[in-house]
């Protein structure tokens, strides 16, 4: 029985290390994190939504529409016979999601079986999960304001039967940095866009995480068998050794790259239903030049990513120890993915902005959503912060490799005399 708790004992000290338990507690707060996102999404989506109105019609229904509407929306702007730019404008000050505008034939057309049309100018701010919350909301206060005058017409009984159902229609035009898009909604918008700026940041994760787990691996593995060493008696220039390394890691990247790009097209295209919007139709479209600067930043990044593992590998005493290391590359590829999927950089915080710009990673994975808005200020700024940091890890790199701590994997400095 002795033998046997000991054996477990045994089996427990070494499972239960810093290389399982560090990646564990760092997902735990990630999800912790998520969690948090999902319940601020939450209580976002119980807010009322914030929206301006312009009501032409002075008869019954125009009225029913605005006294639901004012129920269930904070109403910033809500003028009779004004402009649409002057409400567009005073509802954008405010942070609004939309100036709803009511015909002066509302009433009428509705009594005479002709559908109620109701005009949505959509305030879009980002592209993110949660930024289309707000519009989602003023989508269901529009069906509450459709529910209400069937309800109504249904009991006057002076309207068709089947056209008391659906009495309304919408006419939809969103502006989004700087572009008027008529006859689309915000979630329109970001369906599209989250299903083609998805792929990049799920590809950028998974490459970063794996290859930068085989370049610190590799590392902790030549220690281990002594190979290390012997590389580094051979008369070759340490600089050449580190880009000898990063080169050939990134070639695997890039190949990995193209297979999953391959792969999570056909899997996203599996979801395509006709009748999608087309948005080469609004002007939103990249050219050859903004695929390469696509590809540029792409390569950049995992080049960053690639000589930032070299750098953490040479800490690594051996294939064990080199597991933990994985860590931070993990976690620096997982916080982009996540805040670009439920945010638009442009809708975050500033600190957020600040950390997101930081991370190296986060470019390529913001790049086609921003040109395809011409936003080619973020994107130029990113590669060449992306080409500054890999310089930089590189030079560190080779400068360890010139150094004793390479073998001893040690943070000290080595000692004179």
């Amino acid at each position: 029985m002795n033998h046997f708790a000991n054996l477990v004992r045994k089996e427990v000290r070494e499972l239960l290390t810093p290389a399982t338990l560090v990646p564990i507690l760092v997902m735990a707060l990630i999800f912790g994190g998520m969690g948090n996102v999902i319940g601020g999404a939450t209580e976002e989506a119980e807010k009322q939504p914030t929206i301006g109105l312009v009501n032409h019609d002075s008869g019954e229904l125009g009225q029913l529409a605005v006294q639901v509407m004012a129920a269930q929306a904070d109403i910033v702007y809500n003028q009779t016979g004004e402009p649409v730019a002057a409400g567009i404008a005073a509802v954008k000050a405010e942070g609004g999601a939309a100036l709803l505008v009511i015909p002066a034939n509302f009433s009428s057309n509705i009594m005479s079986n002709v559908s109620g049309r109701i005009s949505i100018y959509w305030i879009m701010e980002g592209a993110g999960l949660m930024d289309s919350i707000s519009s989602g909301a003023v989508q269901s206060i529009v069906q509450s304001v459709e529910y209400a005058i069937s309800h109504r017409v249904i009991e006057q009984g002076d309207v068709n039967a089947s056209f008391a159902l659906s009495p309304l229609a919408t006419h939809q035009t969103t502006y989004f940095k700087g572009r008027e898009m008529a006859g689309i909604s915000p979630g329109d918008i970001g369906a599209v866009l989250a299903q083609q700026s998805t792929v990049v940041p799920i590809i950028m994760m998974i490459i970063v995480i794996m290859a930068g787990g085989m370049v610190i691996s590799s590392m902790g593995m030549e220690k281990e068998n002594k190979t290390l060493e012997t590389l580094l008696t051979l008369p070759v220039r340490r600089g050449s050794i580190v880009a000898g390394k990063i080169a050939g890691a990134a070639l695997v990247g890039l190949v990995m790259a193209v297979i999953y790009m391959l792969g999570f097209r056909y899997y996203f295209s599996s979801f395509q239903v006709s009748g999608e919007v087309d948005l080469a139709a609004y002007g939103l479209t990249l050219t050859t030049r903004e695929y390469l600067l696509i590809g540029v930043s792409l390569f950049l990044a995992l080049t960053a990513a690639l000589s930032l593992c070299m750098v953490l590998g040479t800490f690594a005493k051996s294939y064990k120890s080199a597991q933990t290391l994985t860590v931070p590359i993990s976690v620096l590829a997982l916080i982009p993915m996540f805040l670009i999927m439920f945010r638009d950089f442009a809708t975050l915080s500033r600190p957020l902005q600040a950390v997101l710009f930081a991370i190296p990673f986060s470019h390529p994975m913001m790049a086609m959503r921003a040109l395809l808005f011409d936003d080619y200020g973020l994107v130029l700024a990113g590669i060449a912060y992306v080409a500054l940091f890999a310089l930089a890890m590189m030079a560190l790199a080779v400068w360890i490799f010139r150094t004793d701590r390479l073998l001893t994997g040690s943070l000290r400095w080595p000692r004179r005399g």
